[in-house]
């Protein structure tokens, strides 16, 4: 393993909600995305997962309310939660969740990426 730089990975992309992974570790998965728009509303029933921003604003839509989430700040959706993230402007993400986490957890859409490609 060497140092990665986060930075750097995210030059390595420009596709929208399709997650790269850049590590794992204890069988949780770290990974990075650049969002714009609106995602689907969905959860997972078996995993938390971690949404950290590293660049721009993120709003995390529960079925209740709606968390604002700013650079360098992260939110953790717990197992279960119905969540939509939505993004105004471009934002990149740091992902961290468990290796079992299917990207649009219980729903199939367009958007569905079934394995991460790793950079």
């Amino acid at each position: 393993m060497s140092v990665v730089n986060i930075q750097e990975k995210f030059k390595l992309f420009e596709d929208q909600w399709s997650p790269k992974k850049i590590g794992e570790l204890n069988g949780q998965q770290i990974l990075l995305a650049k969002i714009k728009g609106e995602f689907v509303f969905h959860k997972h029933d078996n995993e938390d997962e971690l949404f950290m921003v590293k660049k721009g604003i993120l709003e995390m839509h529960l079925r209740d309310e709606v968390i604002t989430i700013n650079e360098g700040e992260f939110y953790i959706v717990p197992k279960g939660v119905e969540h939509k993230p939505v993004a105004k402007e471009e934002v990149h993400i740091l992902l961290f969740e468990p290796l079992s986490t299917k990207h649009t957890g219980d729903v199939v859409a367009d958007i569905t990426v079934e394995s991460y490609e790793e950079i």
